[in-house]
C-alpha cells in the first residue's frame, strides 16, 4: 500500500495513520521526519536543507524532492508507506510522480479527510501537547487523567501558540486556497478518495479501508 494523506490541520490524519500502521505494517513518513532524519544522518541533501532551516528560510523544492526520494528508497518502504505533508503543490506532486516512476512504484490512493470547518477549529484550538514526549491530548475530546499532566510520561501539557481560533481559521483559509489545485491534480489521476472526517474514528477508518480496497481492485 502506497498511501498519500491529505487534509487540513485537525482533520484526524494522525489518528488514521496510526490505524493504518497497525493494519498494514508500513511506516508513516512526514516531511518533518524526513528533514530531521536527513540532517541527523549528515547526508549531502541533509546538510543543504539544514543551511536553509538554520536561516529560517523555506527549503527549496529541489532539496525537498531529493530528500523524499532518498527516504522512499529505504528498505522499510519496500512494502509500502503512508506519506503525510508532501506534496503541497502541483509542482511537488509532479516531482513525486517522477520519483515513484523511478522507484517502480504506483500510488495506491490519495485519501483526503474532509471535516466541517467549525468542528476543525474546535478540534485544533482545544489541542494539548506534552513538552516531554510530544503526545497529543484534547481539552474536550481526549482530556488527560490529570489536568496539565501527560498520561504517558508525566510531562507538562501545553497549548501551542498557533492553536487559537483566529490563527486556526487563517491556517484553514490558506490551506483551502493552496490545496485546491492539488485536489484537482489527483482527481484527474483517478486515485483520489474524499473521506468524511465528521464521523467516529472507527467509521472513518472503515471508509478508509473501503477506499483502499476499491483502489486496489
Amino acid at each position: 500500500m502506497y498511501i498519500l494523506l491529505m487534509g487540513p490541520p485537525g482533520a484526524g490524519k494522525g489518528t488514521q495513520a496510526e490505524k493504518l500502521i497497525r493494519e498494514y505494517g508500513i511506516p508513516q513518513i512526514s516531511t518533518g521526519d524526513m528533514f530531521r532524519a536527513a540532517v541527523k544522518s549528515g547526508t549531502a541533501l541533509g546538510k543543504e536543507a539544514k543551511s536553509y532551516m538554520d536561516k529560517g528560510a523555506l527549503v527549496p523544492d529541489s532539496v525537498t524532492v531529493g530528500i523524499v526520494k532518498e527516504r522512499l528508497a529505504q528498505d522499510d518502504c519496500k512494502k509500502g508507506w503512508i506519506l503525510d505533508g508532501f506534496p503541497r503543490t502541483t509542482a511537488q506532486a509532479s516531482a513525486l510522480d517522477a520519483i515513484l516512476h523511478d522507484l517502480g512504484i504506483q500510488l495506491t490512493a490519495v485519501l483526503d479527510f474532509n471535516v466541517n470547518r467549525d468542528d476543525l477549529v474546535k478540534r485544533v484550538s482545544g489541542r494539548l501537547v506534552c513538552r516531554q514526549c510530544g503526545a497529543s491530548f484534547h481539552k474536550e475530546f481526549r482530556p488527560p487523567k490529570q489536568e496539565g499532566v501527560c498520561d504517558n510520561c508525566g510531562g507538562e501539557l501545553y497549548q501551542r501558540t498557533d492553536d487559537n481560533e483566529v490563527t486556526v481559521r487563517e491556517r484553514l483559509a490558506v490551506y483551502d486556497t493552496s490545496t485546491k489545485p492539488l485536489i484537482d491534480y489527483y482527481k484527474v489521476s483517478g486515485r483520489y478518495y474524499e473521506i468524511n472526517g465528521d464521523q467516529s474514528m472507527d467509521k472513518v477508518f472503515a471508509d478508509v479501508q473501503a477506499a483502499l480496497k476499491k483502489a486496489s481492485e
